[in-house]
Order: structure tokens, then C-alpha cells, then sequence
């Protein structure tokens, strides 16, 4: 089987897991707002992301496959566990040199591919959603022991801090 030319491969998106973390942070939370709430909005994103011109115009029906892996992606990276299995048509080429090439046809192929190169890389698990229910932001766990629970310890992490303290000390 031979790779065409309307292969987009991984390679211009730098790190996977950054893409999956922008991907999963188009839904913010706080602010009530979704950038993949339109067609536009999708299309807008991909332009941000330097796809604009990999994959062509969307349709609804791709802004829809991008939502549900959204969603599935979202709940893995919160712990919880997926009941569906999506199917997402992906190549996997073995290179001259001995390396594995992800590569995808669509933008929803290209993102879960990249969900993929991150989860046999086994790094997925580092993709996580902050805890506090009024940020849900995505970020990607640096910590040596990958226990790094808040998008922002300075924030997030601070508040639940303070509000343990404030519990803690209140009179009974």
C-alpha cells in the first residue's frame, strides 16, 4: 500500500501532547465558551493550529466527529473511563529508518492520531483535566511522578488549598 500525498503527517504539529491539550482546551469552561461551538469555529482553530490548509473545508459532520472525540478525549484525561470505542481512520508507515509515521486524511484522523502517537509513547496519562469544577482546564503533567494534579498551582491549586484551610479551621 502506497502513502499519497494527501497524507498529512504528524511532524508539523511539534509535540502531539501539546496539540491534544490545545484540542481538549477549546472548551473553556470558566469562561462558557467553546470554540468548536460553530463550523467557523472548528476551521478558526485549525488555522491557529497551522492545519488551516492540511485538510480542506469542513463540513458539519467533521465538526461533529471532532466534538466526540473532544468529549472522549476529555473524559480519559479527567480518569474516567470511555463506554464507546470510535473508530478513526489513521495510516501507520513504518519509515526508512525504522520510525513509526502517524498520519491522517482528515483533521479528526490527524488529532487522533496524535492521541495516539502520545498514548503508545505512553505519555497520554500526563494529558490531565484540572479537578476544580469551575476551571476544567487541560494540561499536561510535567511532575517527575506525573502527580501533578491542578492546571496551576498558583490558582487552582491555591484555592483548594485555602478553602481546606477555611474547613479545617472553622469552629465545629
Amino acid at each position: 500500500m502506497s502513502v499519497t500525498s494527501d497524507l498529512v503527517t504528524l511532524d508539523v504539529c511539534g509535540d502531539p501532547a501539546e496539540l491534544i491539550v490545545g484540542f481538549l482546551n477549546t472548551v473553556d469552561v470558566e469562561a462558557g465558551s467553546d470554540a468548536m461551538d460553530t463550523l467557523d469555529g472548528w476551521q478558526s482553530w485549525l488555522s491557529a493550529q497551522g492545519l488551516d490548509g492540511c485538510f480542506g473545508p469542513q463540513d458539519p459532520r467533521a465538526l461533529e466527529q471532532a466534538r466526540e472525540l473532544r468529549g472522549d478525549l476529555r473524559a480519559l484525561a479527567s480518569g474516567e473511563h470511555c463506554a464507546r470505542v470510535r473508530q478513526v481512520d489513521i495510516q501507520v508507515a513504518l519509515t526508512a529508518d525504522g520510525q513509526v509515521e502517524l498520519s491522517a486524511q482528515t483533521a479528526v484522523g490527524f488529532i487522533a492520531a496524535a492521541a495516539a502517537k502520545v498514548a503508545v509513547e505512553q505519555r497520554l496519562d500526563r494529558v490531565k483535566i484540572c479537578p476544580a469544577d469551575t476551571c476544567r482546564w487541560a494540561f499536561y503533567d510535567t511532575s517527575r511522578n506525573r502527580s501533578r494534579q491542578w492546571c496551576s498551582m498558583q490558582v487552582c491549586g491555591n484555592r483548594a488549598k485555602a478553602r481546606a484551610h477555611r474547613k479545617r479551621s472553622a469552629p465545629a
